[in-house]
């Protein structure tokens, strides 16, 4: 088994660390990993991203031209990488903030309300731990606990008083992801072929 997956989202949204956390999870499980983030402009506001590949093998490359999977994060990262995931992939998207319909009939996706999940737990900056959830729930990449034992071992000292509440948002973002009604064809009634 060899996946890829793209966190992508405004600089300060948290993609670059909920792509790091799988990275040192899957790391933690065993699993062959590359994580490469992308840093530059977007640190000032723009769209940052990182693409995460996760094997059983060593990885051959960590260079992904369409993707596994997509976390997206805004509006510009859902409008950027929904073209490219591969058919029959996975799109998780932030619909808080991204308000159009999506338009592949060929992929799974899950719209999840991220922020205002995030801000049930009284901060919005929760939103990346809340769609890795839903992407974890929705795949058999990692077990969720195997990234909960990877938040203790790794959040920075100065953040580990989120630590309650970076789980609690991970497993919300998983249960939103459960309970939504798969279909034969995934997650979602795909867009209908025009």
């Amino acid at each position: 088994m060899e996946k890829s997956i793209i966190f992508s989202g405004f600089g300060g949204q948290g993609a670059l660390f909920a792509g790091q956390l799988l990275t040192y999870a899957a790391l933690d499980a065993g699993k062959h990993v590359t994580w490469i983030p992308s840093y530059g402009p977007e640190m000032r506001g723009g769209t940052a991203h990182c693409t995460v590949v996760v094997g059983d093998e060593p990885i051959g490359s960590p260079l992904v031209r369409n993707p596994d999977m997509v976390v997206a994060m805004n509006l510009p990262s859902a409008d950027k990488y929904e073209p490219i995931v591969k058919e029959n992939g996975l799109l998780v998207v932030n619909g808080s903030l991204v308000k159009r319909p999506i338009h592949r009939y060929d992929i799974d996706a899950i719209v999840i309300p991220a922020n205002d999940i995030a801000q049930d737990y009284g901060n919005i900056r929760l939103a990346n731990v809340v769609m890795l959830g839903a992407l974890l729930a929705a795949t058999e990449l990692l077990p969720l606990e195997v990234v909960e034992q990877a938040l203790e071992d790794h959040l920075p000292e100065r953040h580990k008083r989120l630590l309650p509440a970076n789980k609690a948002a991970l497993h919300e973002g998983a249960q939103f992801a459960r309970t939504m009604l798969p279909t034969e064809d995934g997650f979602r009634a795909r867009a209908e072929k025009k």
